[in-house]
């Protein structure tokens, strides 16, 4: 008998998109200077995509 996974694929897609917001944060001052305060908003962006596809997989 086969186990199902207890995430899907959404909730491991999230974690990447948040892993990627936080290498951007800890660049943030560098990407800042190329982007302006749009660098803050893709910041912001990410976080809010990643922490919506970890919500939307409902944990199987």
């Amino acid at each position: 008998m086969a186990q199902t996974p207890k995430h899907g694929t959404r909730f491991w897609l999230g974690n990447g998109v948040l892993a990627l917001a936080a290498v951007l944060l800890f660049f943030l001052d560098t990407v800042a200077q190329w982007l302006g305060t749009a660098a803050m908003a893709l910041w912001m962006g990410l976080v809010a995509l990643g922490v919506y596809l970890i919500v939307q997989d409902g944990g199987g």
